[in-house]
């Protein structure tokens, strides 16, 4: 029983000549035929590159490269349309870098609009009279402990020659008389309480407070919440910190808000016989306009209203809003503070002070949080006031108050009209028994009220961002190259076919298994003939007489052997 069996072999040979199987030693056949295969590959990958670049730019949609390698144009329309691609994209990359470090400077745009309200919270508003201690309250113990802090005695407790010289000559006789401490004896184990001797001292609400209206119904001293700053006893309405609710207010322009007469009483003000951060050269009261979660810092934001005038404040509510860094530099963190719950620029000052003066002078002012010490008037004098005034006015690393994020603040606009009129003189100080000239040099009115119900937001806004970014270099890539998205994603896409060719191609050739010499050489497919596949399985030898093979660099020839 005879079988028969067919083998299909491939041979390339780049000489044209007959080739015996017995013709050449079989270590030299095997060398020829692997340096040919591989630098048939070489060739191969080569001509495989060349054909994807090719094929991707006659198909892409980047304008201008199709005509580069176009076969039917001319060496110098493929040169000018080279020079031109190029210049596009040197001009798109340059545009895209600009506006990359655009994005990058982070800027930032301000857009101011106006909202309208239904109804309106109206705000804390903290008043101060200049002077710290009323003449008529002040006792012989008061002078002795605070006539150093004064500047009336010296530190041991002995009247100035110029301080007496001048309260002879105002005729302050009932002060005189309590400078006089021959035979005085200072009540045993007396300690000064600073805290409470501003509180006592201070000008009362109940004699300054004249009248008061909001929304044209009366208010009484019970609106008002008590609080020291640096003019030392103060008064705030409408604080949210006395159990009432907080005020609103449903329309803007006078007799919509708070109005109220004060009376000053600039005869109890505490006669000028030195120079101290207590002195005070004014007379009137200091008003602040502020948001409840604020604490009031009049002395250095608030704005004075006089004696004989009615003072009109037209206010408007701002709320603005911060970026934080990298594009503004507001605070955006929660404060950090024992004190302060809210983070605010008044907060931080008032906290930074705080403890600043505990540490430099172990003890803090009246209107300071905490639970330190109060500062005695000694050491208001020697150490406290000497100490903030310098690191308000000199120091400026240690307090360092960055803007909030968001805010609340009134814009503000006075004016005013002198009271009394003539013809309304008489009836007030028959009113509140007392002469016309006192009315003019003491009474005050101040009407304070929202200009219109509602609030300017200001708003600050990143000006160009990663949308931005993209709408530009996309709108330049059009312009320059005429390309899009898709046309990114089809440089992608030659790529990978190249990654995909070398890469992938280089690792499959490299882990393909090694034939040993005595194998059947593999040889690939012949493309002009298909159906045609390579057979891969190792042959019986074939005697030297049994085929004559010719080899050309031409074509390759399929040769079919019958073994028997």
């Amino acid at each position: 029983m005879c079988s028969l069996g067919t083998e299909i072999i491939m041979v390339t040979a780049p000489t044209s000549e007959s080739i015996s199987p017995g013709s050449l030693p079989n270590d030299a056949q095997e060398t020829t035929i692997q340096y040919k295969t591989g630098k048939r590959r070489k060739s191969m990958l080569k001509q495989s590159l060349m054909e994807i670049t090719v094929a991707f730019m006659r198909r892409t949609k980047v304008h201008g490269l199709m005509f580069v390698f176009s076969p039917d144009k001319t060496l110098t329309q493929r040169v000018l349309w080279l020079l031109a691609v190029f210049v596009c994209v040197s001009l798109l990359f340059t545009w895209s870098w600009n506006r990359i470090l655009y994005l990058m400077s982070y800027p930032a745009v301000t857009r101011i609009k106006m909202e309208w309200a239904h109804n309106m919270s109206f705000p804390a508003v903290t008043f101060c009279n200049h002077n710290l201690f009323r003449v008529s309250s002040l006792t012989k113990d008061d002078l002795y402990h605070c006539g150093y802090w004064m500047d009336l005695m010296h530190q041991n407790h002995s009247v100035m020659e110029r301080s007496l010289a001048l309260l002879r000559d105002n005729h302050k006789y009932n002060l005189l008389s309590l400078l006089d401490f021959n035979g005085y004896t200072p009540p045993p184990h007396y300690h000064v309480n600073t805290t409470e001797m501003i509180g006592r001292l201070g000008h009362q609400l109940e004699d300054m407070l004249l009248e008061c209206r909001f929304r044209g119904e009366n208010c009484t001293r019970q609106n008002f919440t008590t609080i020291y700053t640096r003019y030392g006893k103060c008064y705030t309405f409408n604080s949210g910190l006395d159990g009432n609710p907080l005020l609103t207010t449903l329309k803007g322009g006078t007799g919509n808000g708070l109005e109220i007469m004060l009376d000053i009483q600039q005869d109890e003000y505490l006669p000028v016989w030195g120079e101290t951060d207590e002195t005070s050269y004014e007379a009137g009261v200091k008003v602040q306009i502020h948001t409840q979660s604020e604490p009031p810092f009049p002395h250095q934001l608030g704005f004075g209203v006089a004696p004989g005038f009615q003072t009109f404040v037209s206010s408007q509510e701002q709320r603005l809003q911060y970026l934080p860094p990298p594009w503004g530099d507001c605070k955006s963190t929660p404060i950090d503070s024992e004190f302060f719950s809210t983070y605010s620029i008044t907060a931080c000052r008032i906290d930074c002070e705080t403890r600043y003066l505990v540490e430099n002078c172990n003890c803090r002012m009246v209107h300071m949080p905490g639970t330190s010490m109060v500062c005695t008037p000694e050491q208001y004098k020697d150490c406290a006031d000497p100490a903030l005034d310098f690191l308000v006015e000199k120091d400026n690393d240690y307090c360092v108050c960055e803007t909030p994020c968001n805010m609340i603040r009134y814009g503000k606009e006075l004016s005013m009209v002198k009271i009394p009129s003539k013809a309304s003189a008489k009836y007030l100080a028959k009113k509140f028994n007392k002469t016309e000239q006192y009315i003019g040099e003491n009474v005050l009115v101040l009407d304070i009220f929202f200009e219109a119900l509602n609030y300017e937001k200001i708003e600050q806004k990143k000006a160009y961002e990663i949308a931005g970014l993209l709408g530009d270099i996309g709108g330049q890539m059009g312009l320059f190259i005429g390309a899009s998205v898709l046309t990114i994603l089809e440089i992608f896409d030659y790529l990978y076919e190249v990654f995909k060719d070398k890469v992938l191609g280089y690792f499959m050739r490299k882990k393909r298994p090694q034939r040993c010499p005595s194998d059947n050489l593999e040889f690939p497919e012949n493309p002009t003939s298909p159906g045609v596949t390579p057979n891969h399985a190792p042959r019986a030898p074939v005697t030297p007489s049994g085929v004559t093979r010719t080899v050309s660099d031409s074509h390759r020839t399929c040769y079919l052997v019958t073994r028997l």
